[in-house]
């Protein structure tokens, strides 16, 4: 292991270390105002230490996330069930919600990626009954650019523009942009020989 690694993983185990009381005060995610408060309170821990202390404290109340990303300063998960996988870097104030996060990905900041497509019913009357959330993909080894807004599934290797709002599933392999998100032209790839 070379010297950059284990200061690494150094760095990662006094990260688990320092989070771990908010983690156990909140269940592990699983008591939500709790897991709230403690995610907004992360997500304003400046620097490089804060970046360690994100990836932590979500590594410990996430389902299966990761704890080698980058999460940077602003940003917080509001929900307890979204997942994100190894070596994902994400920029500053993002709000995700119900999501699955790939390798690899990064996600630029000033990105919302809420609990799907909301909808609202009402009763006859015309008064909301509530939301019915459902969980946004994003594949492994996309980009997202800054303040796209992605509200459905994302291919494995995909580009979503800047500024984009993603309301149906975008396929892999492709650039997509615009206000609804469309698909411009497939991605090139650069073959080594």
């Amino acid at each position: 292991m070379n010297a950059r690694l284990a200061i690494k993983k150094l760095a990662q185990s006094v990260a688990l270390a320092a989070v771990f009381p908010s983690a156990l005060l909140c269940g592990f995610g699983r008591i939500e105002r709790l897991y709230t408060l403690f995610a907004h309170i992360h997500a304003m821990v400046p620097g490089f230490i804060g970046d360690f202390c994100r990836s932590a404290f979500y590594k410990l109340t996430l389902p299966g996330s990761s704890i080698d990303t980058t999460i940077s300063f602003g940003t917080f998960f509001s929900r307890r069930t979204a997942s994100v996988g190894p070596y994902v870097s994400i920029g500053a104030f993002c709000v995700i919600g119900c999501a699955q996060i790939g390798a690899r990905t990064q996600i630029a900041s000033h990105v919302e990626i809420p609990n799907g497509r909301h909808e609202h019913p009402r009763d006859k009357m015309g008064r909301l009954l509530g939301s019915v959330d459902s969980e946004v993909v994003i594949g492994a080894d996309c980009w997202i650019g800054a303040s796209a807004i992605v509200m459905a599934n994302v291919g494995h290797g995909t580009t979503i523009g800047a500024g984009s709002v993603v309301v149906k599933e975008i396929p892999a392999g492709v650039v997509a942009v615009g206000n609804p998100a469309r698909v411009i032209r497939p991605i090139q790839t650069e073959m080594k020989e």
